[in-house]
């Protein structure tokens, strides 16, 4: 079954949800009501799902392994996947959350066959969560947020570049942050790893592309 039926983008940001694949009656509808429809067997209301949220599953694993046709692949896997898994989802879940928990298995699970990681990354234990504020600003006000940043074309290609030197963890946290816009617990649920690893991940990872973007800036 195939449930990508959309042109591949080569834009890191994904179309915003209830694009015009869908009809305004499908975006007031929200995700809970369209999984009750589909565990009662109306595959017209997971294909709404799919059209609502594949542009960010795509964007995402792109993002994160860099391969076009292996991120198409493996958006499949993830929203077929999703489907077997659907009459079991309860509703005190938030669906985003649980479909980027199936998306970060998928990805890892494809990395770990390809043996793929990255030696010389800091390690997480090296940072201390009980000395990192929950709302501390690593990114001087002067460097443009990620999720801004990744709408210009020209700073995008500058973020991008920066975002192939971290590592597959520090990558995903901060994409998941900075463009998804989960907070700290969901990420912890998506990534299967405590609110200490997140700040952690946040951290260096912001840092480091603060490091980065600030060398580019010094460039131009």
């Amino acid at each position: 079954m195939n449930f990508l039926r959309w042109g591949t983008s080569k834009m890191l940001m994904a179309p915003a949800e209830g694009s015009a694949h869908a009809g305004s009656s499908d975006q007031e509808v929200s995700d809970h009501q369209l999984i009750e429809a589909c565990q009662n067997g109306e595959t017209r209301a997971f294909e709404t799902l799919v059209t609502r949220h594949r542009g960010k599953v795509y964007a995402m694993i792109q993002n994160m392994i860099k391969n076009e046709a292996d991120a198409w692949d493996l958006s499949q896997e993830v929203f077929l996947k999703v489907w077997k898994a659907l009459p079991k989802f309860e509703a005190r879940a938030q669906f985003s959350t649980w479909l980027y928990r199936v998306t970060h298995n998928v990805v890892y699970d494809w990395l770990r066959k390809k043996k793929l990681d990255s030696s010389g990354e800091l390690e997480d234990s090296l940072l201390k969560p009980s000395e990192i504020a929950a709302g501390a600003t690593t990114t001087p006000s002067s460097v443009v947020r990620p999720d801004e940043a990744l709408m210009n074309n020209e700073l995008g290609v500058k973020i991008r570049k920066a975002l192939k030197t971290l590592n597959a963890e520090h990558r995903e946290t901060i994409l998941l942050r900075e463009v998804q816009g989960f907070d700290y617990k969901e990420i912890a649920q998506i990534m299967n790893c405590s609110l200490g690893t997140v700040m952690s991940r946040l951290y260096y990872a912001r840092k480091k592309l603060q490091t980065l973007l600030s060398d580019e800036k010094g460039k131009d």
